[in-house]
């Protein structure tokens, strides 16, 4: 993904690290929307208590209609061209000024003084919006966010993301952040009306200790696939298979190695959570009969995956050059068959090397013609953003600018946020889309992303000029669901996770690569899932159960 006029306020990088995706040395490492660390908590009863929390009333925007209507069970509505802009607001929001800590994934935009955009934006908003944004460099925004939660002046607003390892989570809200359940549950949510658009499944996020902390930020809520040019794939019978041997058969013919050409990305780890799929593996963790969970790693199907994802290595059929840095140009071209992608969305991408070929997306398939393949849905939001405590009057007020920031695609508000004024931030094109200006070009990206990142409405799929693409993303959306999977601690916090889950896994990852690469042996990997349980695994699993929804369904009952 870029920041492109197409596509707001998040970079492939950022998108990714939104996303709880890792990357690797080979690539983009799977993770299928696990590792969160928002939600509902385990302790002090907090479970219980969110259980039983009323969500806000959903009311769906209807000021603009789709081309193609999203659904509840997770289908993205879609739009072939831009629509006229309709507004969403009433009133500007601010009284006077606001401060925030955000985060960026582009790079930095100049600063208020410097940046007519944000000057702009302001005199929309009726006050100043000040922000402190964290560039995605170093430590990042987690030591960003450490030091600003311990000083003794916090800003007005701080964006909690689900996976950079910000431990404490429930207590951390308790003890400084606002509880805006009455301002939000139920129908007190209509009175901003584009938060009540935000879906049911979005604010289950935003909820610790049986209390609504902030406004979820949506993101797309479908995971990984793999993606390829489809008069490539056509030579060998096309991307699906009806069984794993027959993709490797394919896998094979495709890699000419004496003329470069290659069958796969060397993303092993991503590869995997495709292959994974196709042996019927669970979305992190399965839910037992006893209400008790199994972790991926744990389960026949993974160690079946990594088996089978070896015999690639094997074969050859991986781009040898795990630092290559132009996957994406390579597919496009044809020379690098396949690629796993963030989500059926993103198959757009491609059309910045490539106008002329069709990209196809592969839905999982049986691995042995018999096993029911399944397909991993993504987490679903980039965490929330809570509120500073405050006197009801600037509660409302933070209230309201999070209402305007998160207006639906195809309002005036939304243009203003996310390409600002015509004719000095952007230009429609011939087919009336919004292309950025040079002036635009410097002063939005890094801001743009720094506000989608602390409040988004939920996406659409919109590539226009490509409105075959689009129907092809609307219907194999429709597909991956019959088939998909919601990882079941999804809205549930372990702070042992926080803490040490990114650790564990990688170490547990690092095994796996190595097995995949003949470094080491299959039979290494049993005792690498013994660490990972020793080393905290066990301990977020406990944590997890305890806080597990009764309504999560069992996983292959």
């Amino acid at each position: 993904m870029s920041a492109s006029p197409l596509n707001p306020g998040f970079s492939r990088r950022g998108f990714l690290g939104l996303a709880g995706l890792a990357v690797t040395t080979a690539g983009l490492a799977a993770c299928g929307g696990g590792g969160t660390s928002g939600g509902t908590s385990g302790g002090s009863g907090g479970a219980a208590a969110s259980a039983g929390v009323k969500l806000p009333t959903y009311k769906e925007f209807t000021g603009v209609t789709a081309d193609l209507p999203g659904n509840s069970k997770g289908l993205q509505a879609a739009f072939f061209k831009l629509p006229e802009g309709v507004t969403s607001v009433k009133e500007a929001p601010l009284k006077g000024k606001v401060t925030g800590l955000t985060e960026t994934f582009e790079t930095m935009s100049p600063g208020m003084k410097d940046n007519p955009f944000w000057q702009r934006l302001n005199a929309k908003l009726g006050g100043e919006l000040e922000l402190q944004i964290a560039e995605d460099i170093g430590d990042g925004y987690p030591a960003k966010f450490a030091t600003v939660l311990a000083s003794d002046d916090l800003p007005d607003m701080m964006w909690v993301p689900p996976n950079q390892g910000i431990p404490n989570v429930g207590p951390m809200l308790e003890a400084k952040f606002q509880d805006l359940t009455k301002y939000l549950s139920g129908d007190a949510v209509l009175e901003y009306p584009n938060l009540a658009a935000l879906k049911p499944d979005s604010w289950k996020t935003a909820v610790v200790n049986g209390k609504i902390w902030g406004a979820p930020i949506p993101s797309t809520p479908f995971g990984q696939i793999m993606s390829g040019r489809r008069d490539v794939w056509e030579k060998v019978g096309g991307l699906n298979a009806a069984s794993a041997d027959e993709f490797l058969d394919k896998a094979k013919e495709l890699t000419r190695p004496a003329e470069r050409k290659y069958a796969l990305e060397p993303a092993y780890v991503n590869v995997l959570h495709m292959v994974t799929e196709w042996f019927g593996a669970p979305n992190s963790w399965a839910v037992n009969k006893d209400r008790s969970l199994t972790h991926l790693f744990e389960t026949p199907e993974y160690a079946a995956g990594v088996e089978f994802t070896a015999k690639l290595f094997a074969a050859g059929v991986f781009y040898p050059d795990t630092n290559v840095p132009d996957i994406r140009n390579r597919v496009a071209n044809g020379s690098v068959a396949g690629q796993v992608l963030v989500g059926p969305h993103d198959i757009k991408a491609y059309r910045a090397f490539n106008k002329d070929q069709a990209f196809d997306i592969l839905v999982p398939f049986s691995a042995d013609g018999k096993v029911k393949p399944t397909y991993d849905m993504g987490y679903g939001t980039v965490g929330f953003t809570p509120f500073k405590k405050a006197d009801e009057g600037k509660i409302r007020e933070l209230l309201a600018l999070i209402n305007y920031l998160s207006a639906p695609f195809g309002t005036v508000e939304y243009m203003q946020k996310n390409f600002g004024e015509a004719g000095k931030d952007y230009s429609l094109d011939g087919q009336g889309n919004p292309q950025l200006t040079e002036s635009g070009s410097t002063n939005l990206p890094g801001l743009v992303s720094a506000l989608n990142i602390m409040s988004s409405p939920e996406n659409v799929v919109f590539n226009p000029g490509f409105d075959d693409d689009t129907r092809y993303v609307n219907e194999q959306q429709k597909k991956l669901l019959e088939l998909a999977w919601r990882n079941p601690t999804n809205g549930t916090y372990s702070d042992t996770n926080s803490k040490v889950g990114a650790k564990i896994t990688k170490q547990l990852r690092d095994k796996v690569v190595d097995i995949i690469t003949g470094r080491a042996k299959m039979s290494e990997l049993d005792a690498a899932v013994k660490r990972w349980k020793s080393g905290g695994g066990d301990k977020i699993r406990d944590e997890y159960q305890a806080a597990l929804p009764s309504d999560v369904p069992v996983f292959r009952a």
